[in-house]
């Protein structure tokens, strides 16, 4: 029989109802995992909103101090779904108290914080994972099994984007609880940390590190009014990053986000070019994968659209029958399981705070290169 995991959650926004609803499914379609999440507490200063999320969701107590949280002794994993500027000091609590730490992406603010993070988690031998949750999409997981077999051959690019048109309006605030990721004292970065961050980890878990990176960045509007403050004060957040970089196989990557491009709601594709064979995905479209095999007889050769919902395509053999899809929240589902099923077999689950911090250098020296606009290696 599963053994209970007492869950934590720190947060209550859009991204604490995708976790919440992870740890709600997963023995639902998992049920071979060794344990079992149990809502155990919800955490958020605001005592009414916090609880309200809890009797919607299950929760069976809440907090209003995440200290007291990360100091109960009935919750063994903390969930951190809070801005940028608080990962650290509740992942270095959580660490100290022993507790398993699943973090918000990206890690940290910057690098510094971030291997002080790797280092308190490491010295603490605490299970950690951070929620990169497009790793588990089916399609993007077949993705990376392809380029493992070889069926690429060398890669020569690499190339990405993120795009939404969300904040183009002069009258939107920035801070608060909503519009923190405008920010900069909470986010640490704009597009860079909360969209590219993404495409990078995508990235180095399919095509491996980065070697060096040459960046530009845009702010289109100056100012905007703080939502805390009430005062009109300079933007401090990137609304739009481009980058080259070499990736350390030699392949060449191109990356593009902005919150700039009018149409686009959460446009985040890739294409990976190789000697043998391409491929490509839309999130818009998540459950394909666009498939180029030059090995093809040359009469028949073309892309082909492979439906990824067959028993035998990663994570879908727990779900439907072939031809039915599966949609954004089931990666973080996948997620959980994954979490699950490594605590287990007590092995590390990817991406732990040392790979994200992989993901953090990079996105420090992407607007370290926008900054002087020089080329920066990683």
């Amino acid at each position: 029989m599963a053994k209970p995991l007492n869950i934590g959650m720190i947060g209550y926004g859009f991204m604490g109802r995708a976790h919440t609803n992870g740890y709600k499914r997963v023995c639902d379609f998992f049920p071979e995992l060794p344990y079992r999440p149990v809502l155990k507490a919800a955490c958020a200063r605001d005592a009414a909103k916090i609880q309200a999320f809890a009797d919607q969701w299950g929760y069976e107590s809440t907090e209003t101090d995440w200290r007291k949280l990360v100091e109960r002794k009935d919750i063994d994993a903390v969930d951190i779904c809070v801005p940028n500027n608080l990962h650290k000091e509740i992942s270095l609590a959580a660490a100290a108290a022993g507790k398993m730490i699943l973090c918000e992406k990206p890690l940290a603010m910057n690098v510094a914080e971030g291997e002080e993070m790797c280092q308190a988690v490491e010295k603490a031998k605490v299970p950690n994972t951070v929620w990169y949750n497009y790793r588990r999409v089916p399609a993007v997981t077949l993705a990376k099994q392809l380029v493992d077999q070889g069926r690429l051959g060398r890669i020569f690019h690499y190339r990405a984007n993120f795009l939404q048109d969300w904040t183009i309006s002069t009258d939107l605030p920035q801070g608060g609880t909503a519009l923190w990721r405008l920010d900069a004292a909470a986010a640490g970065s704009g597009v860079t940390g909360d969209l590219l961050a993404h495409c990078i980890d995508t990235a180095l878990w399919i095509n491996g590190g980065i070697a060096d990176v040459g960046a530009m960045t845009e702010t289109f509007i100056k100012e905007r009014k703080h939502t805390l403050t009430g005062k009109v004060e300079k933007v401090g957040i990137d609304d739009a990053c481009a980058f080259l970089c070499h990736f350390q196989n030699g392949s060449l990557g191109l990356f593009e986000s902005t919150r700039y491009a009018r149409g686009h709601k959460a446009l985040y594709t890739f294409e990976i070019n190789g000697e043998k064979a391409s491929i490509k995905w839309d999130l818009h479209d998540l459950h394909r994968l666009e498939y180029f095999d030059h090995g093809d007889e040359s009469n028949l050769r073309g892309w082909r659209s492979i439906h990824v919902t067959d028993g035998d395509h990663p994570y879908m053999g727990k779900w439907w029958v072939p031809g039915l899809a599966i949609g954004y929240e089931h990666s973080f589902v996948h997620q959980v399981a994954d979490f699950l099923d490594s605590l287990g077999k007590g092995v590390p689950c990817g991406p732990t705070f040392r790979d994200a911090l992989e993901t953090q250098k990079v996105c420090d020296a992407v607007l370290a290169s926008a900054q002087d606009r020089t080329w920066k290696k990683v």
